[in-house]
């Protein structure tokens, strides 16, 4: 399986894993599924460290800690791309949040499963997710 883990769980899962649901832990765990993160979620996390929404133990820059917690997690990269963008104002979302529509235009054009807590997200037609329970 392919999963692309939403903002929030990228964060959970390295910073405090035991949020993560018994589901998402197995399917993290299990070597034959591909992690994915967007383009959108190291923007998105470097704003919520900035604004101390997100705090760290270490005191490097927001860029340089996004930076290496990637580099060392099994993750692929989806780039953002024109077709995400387009996409992006296709999703029929509740909400208007860019980041959360940008996520999920990316599940969506890369044919991904989107693992996350969002309810607005969960009930979404038009993409494949996984709950985080």
């Amino acid at each position: 399986m392919r999963l692309l883990l939403d903002t929030h769980i990228f964060l959970w899962s390295l910073l405090e894993p035991d949020r993560l649901g018994p589901t998402v832990v197995t399917e993290f765990e299990d070597p034959d599924n591909e992690l994915w993160i967007s383009a959108i979620s190291a923007w998105e996390t470097a704003i919520l460290i900035e604004k101390e929404r997100v705090v760290l133990a270490t005191r490097e820059s927001p860029t340089a800690w996004v930076r290496k917690a990637i580099s060392t997690s099994p993750l692929r990269e989806a780039p953002v791309t024109t077709e995400i963008a387009l996409m992006s104002r296709e999703i029929r979302a509740s909400h208007q949040d860019p980041a959360e529509r940008f996520i999920a235009a990316t599940a969506k054009v890369h044919d991904l499963v989107l693992v996350t807590a969002d309810k607005n997200l969960l009930r979404l037609k038009s993409i494949q997710t996984m709950s985080n329970r």
